[in-house]
């Protein structure tokens, strides 16, 4: 209904990895939580490490968004057209997902399980199991996430791989606030860089 998709509010999810090798070091360094403030169709995902933060800012209905980069007081921001979004998309893996009628409770929400395949092989792991509710909005706002852009809901439970490590995310909390639109907009004092700079600066 149109009502779920009005969601306005703050999810705090934990993370943990599953790499055995890392370096306790490094595993100190990295985010332990992940914040997802939603407003509609608006998402911002903030996670905070030792150096700083980051922010990924996503307007589902104009397919745009922003990467904001607050780094030991530096601040840098890049925009993404939904142009840049599409290429993304279409240069990102081919994915099957497999619904599923088991369900789990994630942070007082009921959970649908569904399995995502990758199928380019690409991957180590071809098999991620996520559970995602529809009572906090639609799918709308997974359409960035070439993975997971089939999902429609939103992911309370599921796993994130990056070269070799796999952070598993697991919401902790679920709670109403109301956002502004201006909450997810590049704030002033951000150095604002194309994406070929930005990703030469960042790798």
């Amino acid at each position: 209904t149109a009502g779920d998709k009005e969601f306005s509010g703050i999810i705090i999810y934990n993370i943990s990895y599953e790499n055995e090798d890392m370096d306790p070091q490094m595993l100190a360094m990295m985010p332990k939580t992940l914040k997802l403030k939603i407003k509609g169709n608006k998402v911002l995902t903030e996670i905070s490490m030792g150096m700083g933060k980051t922010v990924v800012v996503y307007d589902a209905e104009s397919n745009t968004g922003s990467t904001l980069i607050d780094m030991m007081g530096q601040k840098y921001a890049m925009k993404m057209t939904s142009e840049e979004f599409e290429k993304e998309l279409a240069d990102g893996p081919e994915v099957e997902i497999v619904k599923s009628d088991e369900t789990k409770e994630v942070a007082g929400y009921l959970c649908k399980k569904a399995t995502v395949k990758t199928l380019d092989g690409s991957m180590k792991d071809s098999e991620h199991v996520v559970y995602y509710t529809e009572e906090l909005g639609s799918g709308m706002l997974n359409k960035a996430n070439p993975m997971y852009k089939d999902i429609d809901g939103i992911m309370l439970d599921y796993e994130m791989v990056e070269d070799d490590m796999t952070m598993k995310l697991t919401a902790i909390s679920v709670e109403k606030k109301k956002f502004s639109d201006a909450d997810f907009e590049i704030p002033e004092g951000y150095n604002v860089m194309s994406k070929s700079d930005f990703e030469n600066m960042f790798g």
